[in-house]
């Protein structure tokens, strides 16, 4: 058995023996692939053998069989991309000589290395590249291209800052429209994340794994990917700044950089957040304390706050606890927990539909409700919190064992900064067409925009196909057609299998999905847990991120505006 590596973290071998895996974990590797069919000849170990072998020494064994390099098609390497996404590094991947391991992980990698590094890579392992090569060489200029591998190019017809649900959404369905548009997205990260399922992980229900992809997985084919942060917008000179410095020439401007989550606005809440029982579930490094600390609460105080508005999915502090309440309730520890909830705001929830379903919840909960009470301090290891009541009329403290904070929330500062920028700092762009006021080449969507919608997920699943209409008329000089009535959805989690399927529009105008026979969104229901829980992450992942606009076709503007207009 030779090893290979073809990276820092990734290496390939032929066949191994189940006592070979005794050294495979003493060299540092946390994880083994098995890319052959069991029974491809007699001398080979069965798969169930090596798995018993690798998890005597710690080792995770995952097998992932494919015939021949050239039977690994889109299904098995989307397989594979999952397998490197749960598993920790460094991996060995086997089988019979190594080249079907070595074809796996060149090809998770094109579009994200250059073709060259990947061919010399699995060259310098000992194996053929004749017909890798073909397979590479085609993909690279059709799959997200880096910095890193390729410079950006200075002007696009379409510039969009943000590679989160809006960025992603409006750059495919913009190129469902005109694929022969030049689009770039300008985003640092190197993972994207599902943020309505941080409130499940929280709860216990969804693993932080089901809520992530790589981006190089949902970056749009034909777009470049500018893997860097934007610190400025220049409106006037049709630009954006990087951090290295570059300006970004656009025709159209998309802006999409999602919300400030401001921790540092609470005193002390920084230093003590994910320690001393307090936790967000509006953080991913965070939820998974939330359903640690849950399961762990058999008596005491559990608080939860929710600051002034606005924030996005303005239902996930209340989610967190009634989700909460009804594991304790499930366990019989509910009655030795008192539950409070300090919201900044003067009611439950902003669209009074849907309180009297809340309220049940909170009597069968028993939960201690107290309005316009304000968050401003932390001392996590005195197990003590500090609220200003009635905008600072007076302070008061309170105890708890476990605390759970919605933290308050702003536009990212370089957008406040900029010229883009309403009076209260956010991204100034019509209601309708979701372009900007005085910018006419400029579009905005998402948590960042002045819109005076609910700032969730699915307010952003309607916005996307607005803004890409409206982008494809004032590229092709047409009057806009595309209007957004403000849609937004927040399914919250009464307990675990029912939710309130709140939908609503502008002004708290209800905008159901389905007819109420079906579906009654301001009663709690099993259909709509079945909707959370099983069909919303695949929705978004599948459809919506990949330009698929089900039941989400852009409306049409009452009037007809013209292009460039207001």
């Amino acid at each position: 058995m030779k090893i290979k590596h073809l990276s820092k973290d990734h290496a390939v071998s032929g066949q191994m023996q189940p006592d070979d895996l005794r050294a495979i974990a003493a060299l540092g590797f946390r994880t083994v692939i098995c890319n052959r069919p069991d029974n491809e000849d007699d001398a080979q170990p069965h798969s169930s053998a090596m798995a018993e072998a690798a998890q005597a020494v710690g080792l995770r064994f995952v097998h992932l069989p494919v015939n021949s390099p050239d039977d690994i098609d889109d299904s098995s390497l989307a397989k594979f991309n999952d397998i490197m996404a749960d598993s920790e590094a460094p991996v060995l991947a086997y089988c019979r000589s190594g080249m079907r391991a070595a074809t796996f992980w060149a090809l998770s990698k094109n579009g994200i290395e250059a073709t060259a590094t990947l061919i010399k890579a699995v060259e310098s392992a000992g194996h053929s590249t004749d017909k890798l090569r073909e397979r590479l060489q085609p993909d690279v200029a059709d799959t997200p291209t880096t910095t890193a591998s390729r410079s950006p190019k200075a002007s696009y017809d379409v510039v969009i800052v943000g590679g989160g649900a809006g960025g992603i959404a409006t750059a495919s369905s913009i190129l469902k429209r005109n694929p022969k548009l030049n689009v770039a997205i300008i985003e640092p990260t190197e993972e994207h994340y599902y943020q309505p399922g941080w409130t499940m992980v929280g709860g216990g229900i969804f693993t932080p794994q089901k809520t992530m992809r790589k981006m190089t997985r949902v970056m749009p084919k034909h777009v470049t990917w500018i893997k860097d942060s934007v610190t400025a917008f220049n409106p006037d000179a049709n630009s954006v700044a990087l951090s290295d410095n570059t300006h970004i020439g656009y025709q159209v401007l998309v802006a999409s950089p999602g919300i400030k989550l401001n921790w540092d606005a609470i005193d002390g809440l920084s230093d003590t957040l994910g320690s001393n029982g307090v936790t967000s579930n509006y953080s991913i490094r965070y939820a998974p304390y939330t359903w640690e600390l849950v399961q762990n609460l058999r008596s005491g105080k559990a608080v939860f706050t929710q600051p002034p508005m606005p924030i996005k999915c303005a239902g996930a502090p209340q989610k967190a606890m009634y989700l909460s309440c009804n594991h304790w309730e499930r366990q019989g520890r509910l009655k030795d927990i008192k539950v409070s909830f300090h919201n900044a705001g003067p009611v439950l929830f902003g669209v009074s539909d849907y309180v009297p379903a809340l309220e049940s919840y909170v009597k069968r909960y028993h939960i201690d409700l107290n309005f316009k009470q304000t968050l401003v301090a932390v001392d996590g290891p005195a197990k003590k919190a500090w609220f200003d009541v009635n905008g600072g009329e007076k302070r008061i403290e309170v105890d708890f064992d476990m605390l759970h904070v919605c933290p308050a929330q702003s536009a990212p500062d370089f957008v406040r900064n900029s010229a883009l920028a309403n009076e209260a700092g956010w991204i100034e762009v019509s209601p309708e067409t979701l372009q900007h006021t005085r910018f006419p080449n400029v579009f905005g969507l998402g948590d960042a925009c002045s819109t005076p919608n609910a700032k969730t997920a699915a307010a952003v699943r309607k916005q996307a196909p607005v803004v890409a209409q409206n982008v494809s008329d004032y590229l092709a000089q047409r009057p806009l057609t595309a209007s957004y009535d403000g849609y937004g959805s927040c399914p919250l989690t009464v307990e675990r299998g029912k939710v309130v399927l709140a939908e609503f529009g502008y002004g708290g105008k209800l905008l159901p999905s389905a007819p109420a026979w079906l579906l009654d969104g301001t009663k709690p229901s099993r259909l709509a847990w079945i909707l959370k829980a099983d069909l919303l992450p695949s929705i978004y992942f599948d459809a919506m991120l990949k330009g698929r606009e089900w039941f989400a076709a852009p409306g049409k503007l009452q009037s007809t505006k013209k292009n460039g207009s207001n």
